[in-house]
């Protein structure tokens, strides 16, 4: 005998309109990122279409660099027969751990559009901070 339920696939989930919707929040609040490096430094893009640079906070504190910031915009369209008026607002908050030998003292920020850049030059030296190289006597 073949049992079938609400939870089987039969009937939608009443949850499945909101899926799609957390999906598109989850996006806006965790803005895509990504991290590359080279010899000469570390590069962290992030895109933030329609943030204005003054509403962009980028910290550092103990080798983590915070950028947060907050997005209000407003579009309005008219027609002969019809109006519509769209508005985002939101804020995000995105943390990354440096590695050892960045020199978070000289961190660069660009905003061009909509796509944050962030420059970590190298340390010449990679020891990590307030490390420092222990001598060994010889007997």
């Amino acid at each position: 005998m073949v049992e079938t339920s609400h939870r089987s696939g039969f009937l939608p989930s009443l949850a499945d309109p909101f899926r799609s919707l957390g999906a598109r929040v989850a996006d806006w609040f965790a803005p895509a990122s990504e991290a590359s490096a080279d010899d000469g430094g570390y590069r962290i893009s992030m895109e933030v279409p329609g943030v204005a640079d003054s509403d962009i906070d980028v910290t550092l504190h103990e080798g983590v660099v915070t950028v947060t910031g907050r997005k209000q915009s407003t579009r309005t369209e008219k027609g002969e027969t019809w109006f519509f008026s769209e508005r985002e607002f939101g804020s995000f908050s995105r943390s990354f751990r440096l590695p050892p030998d960045a020199d978070g003292d000289r961190i660069g920020a660009a905003l061009k559009d909509g796509v944050l850049v962030l420059s970590i030059p190298k340390r010449g030296d990679t020891a990590p901070e307030g490390a420092r190289k222990v001598a060994i006597e010889k007997g």
